[in-house]
């Protein structure tokens, strides 16, 4: 069961500085990651915007999506969040606004579980409320049973998380300060306009896109380790695959940019890039001693994030 707790917005002691760094610094750790692993299971199958579920999950610190629960649970709106200030798993704003978080300290290996749980239990309690401890749920419904997945997943992309405060209200000094610490420790992510769960970041000096992929896992390895034989895996000359990481039964390429690349100049370079990927997803014959090589190197490499 969660222990609820009523909160104007967001408690302001569960969102302390204290709070704020602990959780940036988790959501900072390997791009994002947080939870146990998967075991290869696509948590969020079935679920629209499937790879965005998992880079919200793992890569994107703040970002909200929307969503909507089916008849049997109401058909409410919601606001699904990477991350809630205070590693909360769930929020049901003063303004009757209900938002739950993809990113939270444990998890008991189906996420998709986890997040229903949280939601469930949410949706049933009064505008401010908070749940600031939730216990590891057994089987029961999934977002795939609880969610409308007809209607669309949108995602949009935060500087800072200002979006668990009601529109219209000043938050209180100890957590307006302590927002505002928390937007300093989190990496700058950009969506890439016009492709789907592709995201730019800066990491101190460095620019990366770390693009979430929806295709069998096996056969994309195969697919990037031919490019990765001829040399063709990169964006372009200067944007460089460095590896992939997997989480929730999906394979997140990585690639290094020039420095100083911004996220707006590398949607042009991904079109022609998925036409390359789409041919060599294609191929149907025994990868070649190269391309074996290749794909030894890239899975040597390959993270499962936990």
């Amino acid at each position: 069961m969660a222990k609820r707790k009523k909160s104007d917005g967001v408690n302001s002691k569960v969102a302390a500085r204290r709070a704020a760094r602990k959780a940036a610094q988790a959501a900072n750790a390997a791009g994002g990651a947080t939870g146990a692993d998967d075991g290869g299971r696509r948590a969020f199958a079935d679920l629209p915007g499937e790879a965005d579920w998992v880079a919200m999950r793992e890569v994107v610190p703040a970002a909200t999506a929307t969503a909507r629960t089916n008849a049997e649970y109401g058909s409410k709106d919601i606001v699904v969040a990477s991350l809630i200030p205070g590693m909360l798993p769930a929020l049901h704003r003063t303004d009757g606004v209900i938002m739950v978080a993809l990113q939270t300290p444990s998890t008991s290996g189906d996420p998709s579980r986890d997040v229903a749980a949280a939601l469930i239990e949410i949706l049933d309690t009064e505008p401010g409320t908070s749940l600031d401890h939730f216990e590891l749920p057994g089987p029961g419904p999934r977002l795939q049973d609880v969610l409308d997945t007809d209607h669309p997943f949108e995602v949009t992309v935060h500087e800072g998380f200002d979006f668990v405060v009601p529109d219209g209200v000043d938050p209180e000094p100890e957590l307006k300060a302590a927002l505002e610490e928390f937007a300093q420790l989190t990496v700058p992510t950009v969506k890439v306009p016009g492709v789907e769960a592709a995201y730019w970041c800066r990491m101190g000096a460095r620019e990366f896109l770390r693009w979430s992929r929806t295709e069998d896992e096996e056969q994309l390895l195969d697919a990037l380790a031919r490019l990765h034989a001829k040399r063709e895996s990169g964006l372009d000359a200067d944007a460089r695959f460095i590896g992939a990481f997997r989480s929730s039964g999906l394979v997140v390429p990585v690639w290094e940019l020039a420095r100083g690349t911004e996220a707006e100049e590398i949607e042009d370079l991904l079109g022609p890039y998925q036409e390359r990927l789409v041919a060599a997803l294609a191929v149907g014959e025994p990868l070649t001693a190269d391309e074996r090589r290749a794909r030894a190197g890239i899975v040597s490499r390959q993270v499962t994030l936990r």
